[in-house]
């Protein structure tokens, strides 16, 4: 009898030990990028319409493919390519000429869009750098505090943005995001994920995105700012007719 209370009680400890090991960024992310999708992102082609502009990206394994189909102000319609090559704009088949600096702009939108609403996949990249910074709470509920930051790279151009997410330690679920950036003088944003909906097997997220005037604020301080309402509400990021195909 003692000999069985013994080992009840050692199952005991190490059960609580193992509850209580707490889990590295990288374990977080692998989590958080599997609860959203998982597998599906390598081998999926994902349309929908952000504002004025229809976007399309296509991943086959290694190969990967971002587009972004746009009208100008003129009338002129353009079709942006992101591809393992590079960068290059298409007007109907002809190829548009542009300067280095150009391209860089233009392939730097066409990202971003695709990034944004591709969270979380991506955030394993080989430049991407991950940091667990702790816990958090907000509106009482308990998150992991991860930064993120790039590796200055060729690929990467803006590797001097950080980001913060806010990953929920039950759903791995990211439910608030935070970033600064250098371009365009700089700035600090505030995101809220909203309207989460599960296409294809792969999860979609809109959001509030809110900006703050100080932009030597800590990201880590943006969410207390968010529940005092101390941030301002800069725009509404809807996707629309989102379509996956495996």
């Amino acid at each position: 009898m003692k000999k069985i209370i013994f080992l009840a009680a050692v199952s005991t400890l190490l059960f609580s030990c193992n509850q209580n090991k707490e889990l590295t960024a990288q374990q977080i992310i692998d989590k958080t990028i599997e609860k959203a999708g998982g597998d599906k992102y390598n081998n999926a082609e994902i349309s929908f319409k952000f504002r004025d502009a229809e976007y399309k990206s296509t991943r086959n394994g290694g190969k990967f493919q971002l587009e972004r189909f746009i009208t100008d102000s003129t009338g002129t319609e353009y079709h942006d390519v992101i591809n393992n090559e590079g960068f290059t704009r298409y007007h109907k088949d002809s190829v548009v000429t542009l300067s280095d600096s150009m391209k860089t702009v233009y392939s730097n939108s066409v990202n971003s869009v695709h990034y944004f609403v591709q969270l979380p996949y991506g955030l394993n990249d080989a430049a991407v750098n991950k940091k667990l910074l702790g816990k958090d709470s907000i509106r009482d509920k308990e998150y992991y505090e991860i930064q993120v930051t790039f590796e200055d790279t060729e690929e990467v151009t803006d590797h001097e943005d950080v980001y913060l997410y806010w990953i929920d330690t039950e759903n791995f679920t990211i439910d608030y995001m935070a970033y600064s950036f250098k371009i365009n003088d700089g700035g600090v944003r505030f995101r809220k994920a909203y309207n989460p909906q599960t296409v294809g097997g792969i999860r979609f997220v809109d959001y509030e995105n809110y900006k703050a005037d100080d932009l030597d604020v800590p990201l880590q301080e943006l969410d207390e700012k968010y529940e005092a309402r101390e941030l301002e509400l800069l725009s509404i990021i809807e996707n629309e007719n989102i379509e996956v195909k495996l």
